[in-house]
């Protein structure tokens, strides 16, 4: 089947289109022919990888990532999210400048402190004096006191280190929350602790869609959690590291892999221009 002008047509060139959805058929000059096919490819081509990017992590309403591995270019989806290798426990982890530390020396109250770590690294203790604390962990802090202590002052001085905030393990709480901000993280601060420490959610938020994201070594990963699963005791409260950035959805947000790169983005960037705590 042709159009009835073809035998008219300058060049005579026949060729099928599709406009509307619907072949039809139609003569066009021959540098017309090459843009109507690769434009129709290249829409083609689009419209399939989008659709197959997003409807892998795209569900209902509560339970958006349907997939335990969802791959939004470095992002990965993930229905858990293990804790990073560098973690290493209370125990292994580093001190870093601006920490505040709780220092209790066993029988010996006179000297217990609790004390900020100098943007130099070093603490100032009663009659010892300057002491290097950042890079070393806690253990290694306390047994740095215990030598210097021995040696002059106390016989077999016992000393305990608690790191009661760190700035080595800021959190970056965005989106829906009340007072979305940078905080300061300890060993032991959880999910729920944290959304307290931002204020709680607003009014607009839903509790089924918070998302933490989390770096290591091998990309980024980011997994959904529900504040409600947590607080009726359905699920546990997970604990938080170093560098996690916690996001907020609102009730009406529908979450996708170019939602979630774009809240890591934003919060990525409020991490960089952000004022030491």
């Amino acid at each position: 089947m042709i159009c009835g002008h073809c035998a008219e047509c300058s060049n005579g060139v026949r060729v099928a289109v599709l406009v509307k959805k619907a072949f039809v058929f139609d003569c066009l000059p021959i540098r017309r022919v090459f843009v109507a096919i690769s434009v129709v490819a290249a829409f083609v081509t689009l419209s399939g990888c989008a659709s197959s990017r997003d409807d892998m992590v795209t569900g209902s309403v509560g339970n958006e990532v349907s997939h335990a591995a969802a791959y939004a270019g470095e992002l990965r989806v993930v229905s858990y999210l293990p804790p990073p290798k560098s973690s290493g426990g209370f125990s292994g982890q580093r001190i870093s400048p601006n920490d505040i530390l709780e220092i209790d020396v066993f029988k010996v109250d006179e000297l217990d402190r609790t004390i900020r770590v100098e943007p130099s690294g070093n603490v100032s203790m009663p009659l010892i004096g300057t002491v290097r604390a950042a890079g070393l962990s806690v253990i290694e802090f306390e047994r740095s006191l215990e030598r210097k202590y021995s040696a002059k002052y106390l016989q077999g001085a016992e000393i305990t280190v608690f790191m009661k905030e760190s700035f080595g393990l800021r959190l970056t709480m965005d989106g829906e929350f009340r007072k979305p901000g940078i905080y300061p993280g300890t060993s032991q601060t959880t999910l729920m602790q944290a959304v307290a420490q931002a204020g709680g959610l607003t009014s607009l938020a839903d509790e089924q869609k918070l998302y933490v994201f989390r770096q290591y070594s091998n990309g980024k990963r980011v997994a959904n959690y529900s504040i409600s699963a947590i607080r009726n005791g359905q699920k546990a409260d997970p604990k938080l590291y170093g560098g996690d950035i916690i996001v907020a959805f609102a009730s009406k947000s529908k979450i996708a892999t170019q939602n979630l790169r774009q809240a890591l983005g934003i919060a990525s960037s409020a991490v960089r221009v952000a004022v030491p705590l």
